[in-house]
């Protein structure tokens, strides 16, 4: 469905608390959930959200974070936010597109122009005739406008073939569905406004210029003046290659950025890396512990171990950390979550300094291991050996991780802290398959085991690195269409240029005859054509090339 709010079942709240004994505890820095409220008049919403960010604020006196109220109709597009306001989201995405669209649109009415001027001395006997019957400039005018706006209404119609054709695709590629609901009259006003301002912006310039012609020097013969009509087709095929040059430039970057993030190291080996979710009786340790021991046993996989949070997905975060020298007046937050015993073996990352927990330390329940961020950020010269107040229990530091990627790929890894799963905490079986049998008959084996211990619920198994390449379909999408923008920008541009090779051939015709009959090749002609086009296509680059440094250099500032 297009919906804002994802999700493949509901469940009451009752019953959420009742399986995370987590969700009983009155903790005003739990931001695990978002809450629904129904306002009974939508212009107390100013004052409903003040209420709330004063509630929160009295609750959490030395937290700087902030609650508010956001409208759930803005959730889907306005998603961003920063320092407690909306900074945008998908919006941003959606007015790139616009742009880009009204932009092609543009070059498309500019081509309409070339290719119609293009055509001028064809048509400068039927301004003259017309005019020394009688025609006046405002009734030719008209006329150019008139079959400027039924080009463009053919257009349209040809336009809504190609939609209802390509929409599958479009759907697909989006993953939603999207249809045209033919019955809103808002979206055939819209339409019918678009089709009059393209059919006026596009047949503008053909009918001023073709119906300023004289009709007896037209009907005597003349050649069109080049100067002034060149020089404004010069400058539109420029601006045409400027847009389409930025295009292409951010087209690139976008594609080098999106495979940098996927190619940049994560810091674990996604290979064969599955997580199981942990439900019903699998909540129990003792017979997670018991199921652990069969998959391995089995042969399906070579590693086990567990997690507190979906791998690939936010968790924890808490800022109730202290440790010696810290500043007193520093808040900071720090990721946390539960793990099982050999953490860093199962997903492939390293132990920097230290040791992993492992059940030959029975203490290790008042352990934590830090990732390499939690030691730059606490000054740890050090980190092995240093007790950390985490929620007021003194607990010793055994072992560094290396930063591994567990949230966004855009981002820079968190501060986290790791703590031994106990008290049937954990949310997820972490496993690695063995590379010496064959997936479909471990998945089968993984499924089997997990049915016998729980034949209650289905078994949600997923593997590490299709999660992982989910983080990255907005970047994808933004690609794909970029690259569909930029082709039609390339080819609308070239028939731009060709419309401007045409006037020029049309105004040169008897000096290439001339040519020709002196002896000069087809590469001469061509040459000598061709060199005033390269012109103007360098001249678009050199200004495109800043331009687009600009525009790319903004976008890449997100990341």
């Amino acid at each position: 469905a297009n919906s804002s709010i994802q999700f493949d079942c509901i469940m009451p709240w009752e019953l959420f608390v009742k399986r995370e004994n987590w969700a009983k505890e009155d903790n005003w820095g739990n931001n695990m959930c978002l809450t629904l409220v129904q306002l009974k008049d939508n212009s107390d919403f100013t004052k409903a959200n003040n209420d709330i960010k004063g509630i929160y604020k009295r609750h959490n006196k030395e937290i700087t974070a902030d609650a508010m109220l956001h409208p759930l109709t803005k959730w889907h597009l306005y998603g961003d936010f920063e320092n407690g306001k909306s900074i945008g989201g998908k919006i941003d995405q959606l007015k790139i597109f616009l742009l880009l669209a009204f932009c092609i649109l543009l070059i498309a009415c500019v081509n309409f122009m070339n290719l119609s001027t293009a055509r001028s001395e064809r048509r400068a006997k039927e301004v003259g005739v017309r005019k020394a019957i009688g025609s006046t400039r405002k009734s030719l005018v008209s006329q150019f406008f008139l079959e400027s706006m039924l080009i463009t209404f053919i257009a349209t119609v040809l336009a809504f073939i190609l939609v209802e054709v390509s929409l599958p695709y479009f759907n697909n590629l989006l993953n939603i569905k999207l249809i045209i609901n033919y019955n809103n009259s808002a979206f055939w006003l819209l339409l019918f406004g678009l089709m009059i301002f393209t059919g006026f912006v596009a047949g503008s310039y053909p009918a001023l210029y073709l119906s300023s012609f004289e009709p007896i020097k037209v009907l005597k013969g003349f050649k069109i003046k080049t100067d002034s009509s060149v020089s404004v087709r010069k400058i539109l095929v420029v601006g045409q290659f400027v847009f389409a040059a930025c295009l292409i430039i951010c087209t690139v970057v976008i594609y080098q950025q999106l495979n940098y993030i996927k190619n940049k190291p994560i810091g674990y080996n996604q290979s064969n890396l599955l997580q199981i979710a942990v439900d019903g009786k699998l909540r129990d340790q003792n017979k997670l512990e018991l199921l652990k021991t069969q998959l391995l046993k089995s042969g399906a996989v070579t590693n086990v171990t567990f997690f507190s949070s979906d791998f690939t997905e936010g968790g924890n975060n808490t800022t109730n950390i202290e440790w010696e020298g810290k500043n007193p007046n520093e808040l900071v937050s720090f990721n946390h979550r539960g793990i099982g015993y050999d953490f860093a073996e199962t997903i492939g990352t390293e132990i920097i300094s230290g040791r992993e927990f492992s059940p030959k330390f029975l203490n290790d329940t008042n352990s934590v291991m830090l990732n390499e961020s939690a030691v730059k950020m606490m000054g740890l010269k050090n980190p092995i050996g240093a007790v950390i107040d985490f929620w007021g229990n003194k607990l010793t530091n055994v072992g560094v991780v290396k930063d591994f990627v567990v949230e966004s790929a855009y981002q820079k890894v968190a501060p986290m802290i790791f703590y031994l799963n106990t008290k049937d905490n954990a949310s997820m079986i972490i496993a690695r398959l063995s590379p010496n049998q064959n997936i479909s008959s471990s998945l089968a084996k993984i499924d089997e085991l997990v049915n016998q211990m729980e034949p209650n619920y289905p078994v949600n198994r997923k593997f590490v690195n299709e999660s992982f390449e989910v983080k990255f379909q907005d970047e994808k999408l933004l690609g794909t269409l970029s690259n569909w923008f930029g082709g039609f920008a390339i080819f609308i541009s070239c028939l731009g240029l060709l419309g401007l090779a045409l006037f020029m051939a049309e105004q040169r015709k008897k000096e290439i005859s001339i040519r020709k009959v002196l002896g000069a090749s087809t590469a001469n002609i061509l040459t000598l054509l061709n060199k005033d086009f390269i012109k103007l296509v360098a001249i678009a680059n050199i200004i495109a090339f800043p331009l687009a440094y600009v525009i790319i250099n903004k976008w890449l500032s997100a990341f």
